[in-house]
């Protein structure tokens, strides 16, 4: 696992990090957000979604569980919340999308690890004080090396 951690100090800061993201993916990318309620990773997910060129308001798909949205690529936003284990997540068929042709942005995908690729972006968020968050984003592999090499020249020259 190759780590990036970076840390934000509001909203606006978090979303910077996601439209960076989101400008930078390709299909087939499969990104797992982990943290509690309120951490950061609907507001992410929104910066992915300016990053990709979605046009209007993105908001946690939690009783639809997928939204799609269009951009230069499609986004696939998922929410697992209210889910209760394993079976459910795998009932979904999120598969399809993951192997589509956009990006998967997965809330809460700690509650079912198990059930997606090792081939993947993962991003804990974690509250610090006031506004301030940080940002752990792991991964296995090459694919998202260029993604967190840019971040890297981008957010850590500030």
């Amino acid at each position: 696992m190759t780590k990036f951690i970076i840390k934000t100090a509001s909203p606006d800061e978090t979303q910077e990090i996601g439209f960076c993201i989101g400008q930078n993916v390709k299909s087939g990318d499969v990104i797992l957000l982990l943290g509690e309620l309120g951490s950061g990773k609907t507001c992410l997910t929104q910066g992915i979604a300016k990053g990709l060129g979605v046009e209007g308001y993105v908001r946690s798909p939690t009783f639809v569980l997928v939204s799609e949205h269009q951009g230069r690529i499609p986004l696939y936003h998922m929410d697992i919340y209210r889910l209760n284990d394993i079976s459910e997540v795998l009932d979904m068929g999120l598969e399809e999308y993951m192997e589509g042709l956009g990006v998967s942005v997965i809330e809460w995908a700690d509650k079912a690890l198990e059930a997606f690729p090792s081939d993947c972006l993962v991003i804990k968020f974690t509250y610090n004080v006031g506004n301030e968050r940080t940002l752990e984003l792991d991964f296995e592999g090459d694919r998202y090396d260029s993604i967190i090499g840019i971040m890297r020249d981008r957010f850590l020259k500030r």
